[in-house]
């Protein structure tokens, strides 16, 4: 980005700098740092809207993980792996291929087994995520 350029209107990558769709009219840039989903549940900022971001999935999550707030949108934009939801009547295994997404409900615990590296675009309520071991 030039010094001239607005932040705003420069070109950023989804996988280092997520973007914050505010409850209002804004879009910001939030950059992420290796803390950045330890320490996501204490971060009045992101409070409201939605985060915007793709994840780079090399390996199984080693977390599961749940958005309290809101639903997820997880659209996988390469690669292949099964999206596990943690539901009350049991694990239910939705296998997504690229292309394809899924609505994680609200509150539900989720994880992903990766089949074949690749990178998901996740569209969620960041307030309030929370995770655990596998």
């Amino acid at each position: 980005m030039s010094a001239h350029e607005p932040p705003h209107t420069a070109a950023i990558d989804l996988t280092t700098t997520y973007v914050h769709l505010t409850d209002g009219p804004a879009a910001r840039p939030v950059p992420v740092g290796p803390d950045f989903w330890a320490t996501i549940g204490a971060r009045a900022d992101l409070a409201g809207g939605r985060l915007v971001l793709v994840v780079h999935n090399a390996a199984d999550w080693p977390t599961w993980e749940r958005h309290p707030a809101g639903e997820e949108i997880v659209y996988l934009l390469s690669g292949a792996l099964d999206l596990v939801l943690e539901e009350p009547a049991g694990e239910r295994v939705v296998a997504l291929r690229a292309g394809q997404a899924v609505i994680v409900p609200r509150g539900v615990w989720h994880r992903a087994i990766v089949h074949t590296p690749g990178d998901t675009l996740h569209i969620t309520r960041g307030d309030g995520t929370e995770n655990r071991a596998v």
